[in-house]
């Protein structure tokens, strides 16, 4: 390829030159300094040690990296069909972005996916459809012990932190919320006035504390029963892990740390901020029951709960046997999938840590129901929800509501460039750099937020109606199907192993006992140290 970039550029040189010499004595000019560059660019490939190619092929070897610069955005407007693109297909961006706008949402001439393909799901609608309700449906989320419950919509803003995230952003993400009447989660990075602009709050703490934290980093009670106390905080979420990078913890490099992003995490300007992989607070599954309980105790009885993402039953479970053993339990558990999102993660983590969503969420609504908690918690799915049809599929896998973090930000603006690490984000959304955040514009923005998330909540109403469910607790797993041969396709019920109410604790099934036994409400010791009992 680069013998004939070589040729190609050889041509086009000599073309230049040519058209240059013609400008007359000026051009002659203009070729020089064109021609002295070029030498000195020649020069200096040959002379450097880092590039091979540019060593092999001066001058020329510069279009494999400009070429290689490029590839993305080729790769995305001109090469991918409307239903390869990763992580989000061209057809979701456009559903998104349409509904967005406000403009019909709506294809013509029949799907381009291979419904007879491995692995493809549908929604059993019914012959007896019935009119969708005129108002969506909302989650009361709190337990026994909650003195100050929420009522959840079915779709919300998933955790992103200022530091992830622009000021415009989160202003934008926060004023679509407040309009449309959904939540919205801080992320790690603290509560900040980005997030208090009038819609409801769910704040996360994650293992850094930030925004409430003593000055060696540990957690400050005294700080968060204060912040907590705010009208427009309505639950608390215990950050455990997140999805894309489970077991790490997070770094925002000092460049990104600015005095304002320094002041919200309550830590010091210009240094290195690392969230660790672990809590300081607790080390085993009681010890987490008992900080929940401190936790919604110090916020005066609002809801509170964990998010992590699943990697071992053995942990849900060792959860649940603490949950028992000690009589409390959190008011909601989300549930994040590995195919969920982040800023800038690890390949290695992104690509091969953690449970994928579907499976992660049936394990913590297996382990709820088998331990007879399932009433008492409220499950939330986070992790590549955009759709209408992805929400009703996770209720049906056990959710009750759902969060959205990549599709909220493509309602903003964000095209997938997949810059988010980089600080050059080129439409403002995730970055710091106030000249690209400028791009961002809040009442725009806000609207269009606002109008995503309606039409897909009433999308989801829309097709619940159209599988003749008149409230979400009759959608059961017979309504989702999957082919799993060229031949065969069978339903979520018929796949998948559905605990009975209190059956752990009864007679575990067989598929469950070896997991059950091992797991330990006073250890999280990975699975091969467990000693079986």
């Amino acid at each position: 390829m680069i013998r004939v970039a070589s040729v190609v550029s050889l041509v086009v040189v000599a073309l230049a030159a040519i058209a240059i010499a013609s400008l007359g004595p000026w051009g002659w000019w203009i070729l020089a300094v064109a021609l002295t560059a070029i030498a000195g660019v020649g020069v200096y490939d040959l002379i450097q040690r880092r590039h091979s190619v540019l060593r092999n092929y001066p001058v020329v070897g510069h279009l494999r990296f400009l070429l290689e610069s490029l590839r993305p955005e080729l790769q995305q407007y001109f090469i991918e069909r409307n239903f390869d693109g990763r992580p989000y297909d061209r057809d979701i961006r456009s559903l998104i972005y349409e509904r967005a706008k406000g403009t019909a949402a709506e294809l013509s001439y029949g799907t381009e996916r291979d419904i007879d393909a491995d692995g493809y799901e549908y929604l059993v609608h019914s012959v007896a459809p019935i009119e969708r309700p005129s108002e969506p449906f909302r989650v009361r989320v709190g337990g026994p012990d909650c003195r100050r419950p929420y009522d959840m919509s079915l779709l919300n803003v998933s955790s992103m932190s200022f530091g992830a995230l622009s000021g415009n952003a989160l202003q934008a993400l926060n004023n679509g919320a407040r309009k449309g009447g959904f939540a919205h989660d801080t992320g790690e990075g603290g509560l900040t006035p980005y997030h208090l602009g009038g819609a409801d709050v769910i704040w996360e703490i994650g293992s850094g504390y930030f925004g409430t934290r003593t000055e060696d980093g540990n957690f400050d009670p005294d700080q968060f029963a204060d912040k907590a106390a705010d009208d427009h905080v309505k639950a608390i979420s215990l950050k455990l892990s997140q999805g894309a990078k489970p077991g790490v913890g997070g770094v925002l490099p000092a460049a990104k740390v600015s005095t304002e992003i320094a002041r919200y995490r309550g830590v010091p300007a210009g240094e290195k901020c690392v969230s660790p992989a672990s809590h300081a607070e607790f080390t085993t599954p009681r010890e987490l029951i008992a900080f929940v309980a401190r936790l919604r105790e110090l916020s005066d009885g609002k809801p509170v709960g964990v998010k992590l993402c699943i990697g071992s039953r053995v942990d849900v479970l060792a959860i649940c046997k603490a949950m028992l053993a000690e009589q409390i339990t959190p008011d909601f558990i989300v549930v994040d999938g590995a195919e969920g999102g982040t800023a800038a993660a690890p390949l290695e983590y992104e690509d091969h840590v953690g449970l994928p969503l579907t499976d992660g969420l049936m394990t913590m609504h297996n382990a709820l129901v088998g331990t007879g908690l399932r009433d008492r918690i409220r499950v939330g799915a986070s992790g590549k929800v955009a759709s209408g049809n992805d929400i009703v599929k996770r209720l049906i896998q056990g959710a009750d509501y759902t969060n959205a973090a990549r599709a909220m930000m493509m309602a903003v603006g964000c095209i997938q460039s997949q810059r988010c690490h980089t600080n050059h984000c080129p439409v403002g959304v995730a970055t710091q750099d106030p000249r690209r955040a400028r791009a961002l514009d809040v009442d725009d923005k806000s609207e269009r937020a606002y109008r995503y998330h309606q039409a897909t909540v009433d999308e989801a109403m829309r097709l619940m109606a159209s599988m003749g469910v008149t409230d979400p607790s009759q959608l059961s797993p017979h309504l989702l199907r999957k082919r799993v041969s060229a031949t065969c396709q069978r339903s979520y019920a018929e796949i998948y192993e559905w605990l009975r109410p209190g059956q752990l604790l009864h007679e575990a099934p067989q598929t469950w006992v070896d997991d059950w036994t091992r797991a330990d409400p006073d250890s999280f010791a990975p699975d091969g140290t467990r000693v079986r009992g």
